[in-house]
């Protein structure tokens, strides 16, 4: 199944870095940039008319700075998820944007890996959907979730091994209909070979997936990736150290 649809505005006022953060995002087939805005006045009447589920928001805008438009939106209520993408590294700028709410901070230059995560993250925060509860209210997990804490009973996972990231690799691996190298699912991930090569073989240990070889061709079989699908009556397998 595909992960939910992830509706981005981004207010970048360089409109080549706009354009190649557009593309890294798009990447993503179930991620659409549905607005760019180049100040804060923009930023803020498309935000009020486009309603999206994630604003990728610049500090140093032409009229004025991201972190007093970011402010602007929580005192008038407007709770809608916002990172900061932008060059200032400095620590008061990093703290205002965490104290104005801000749930995520990326420094450019950054990573197509590191844009996926933010990605990743606001998809553990966002609604589960129909069923997930009464509006406005939250139990325990689902509250956690919203701030990022791990589950006290949640299973310990190795070191290296992101438990967001770890998401993403299971869902794509799972939207294949066939098996799938480290390299593929890498790609469709914003991961290295390497990385999502170590993920895979996580869940392979994990009894979450199986590992094919696919022989016949010159040199060592190539490794195969597959979902594994639960059997009748079988719970849900844990992951371990391995």
């Amino acid at each position: 199944m595909s992960a939910a649809r992830v509706r981005v505005l981004l207010v970048e006022d360089d409109v080549r870095v706009a354009r190649i953060n557009r593309d890294l995002l798009e990447r993503d087939p179930d991620v659409h940039v549905v607005g760019s805005a180049a100040s804060c006045a923009q930023g803020d009447a498309l935000a009020q008319a486009l309603s999206p589920d994630l604003i990728l928001l610049d500090v140093h805008l032409p009229d004025g700075s991201g972190l007093g438009l970011l402010r602007h939106w929580r005192t008038q209520g407007r709770t809608t998820d916002v990172a900061l993408i932008t060059a200032a590294d400095d620590e008061q700028s990093i703290r205002l944007a965490l104290a104005h709410g801000a749930f995520d901070y990326l420094i450019k230059p950054f990573t197509g890996a590191r844009l996926a995560e933010l990605l990743a993250r606001h998809r553990v925060r966002r609604p589960q959907g129909p069923g997930s509860g009464a509006p406005g209210r939250h139990d325990q997990a689902s509250l956690d979730r919203l701030l990022g804490v791990s589950g006290a009973a949640a299973p310990a996972l190795p070191r290296g091994i992101d438990p967001h990231t770890l998401e993403r690799v299971e869902a794509a691996l799972a939207e294949r209909a066939q098996p799938a190298s480290a390299e593929e699912i890498g790609e469709a991930v914003g991961l290295s070979r390497v990385t999502a090569w170590r993920y895979l073989e996580h869940l392979v240990r994990a009894g979450q997936a199986e590992l094919d070889h696919q022989y016949g061709l010159a040199g060592r079989p190539a490794k195969l990736y597959r979902a594994r699908a639960p059997q009748p009556g079988e719970a849900a397998a844990s992951p371990d150290e391995g």
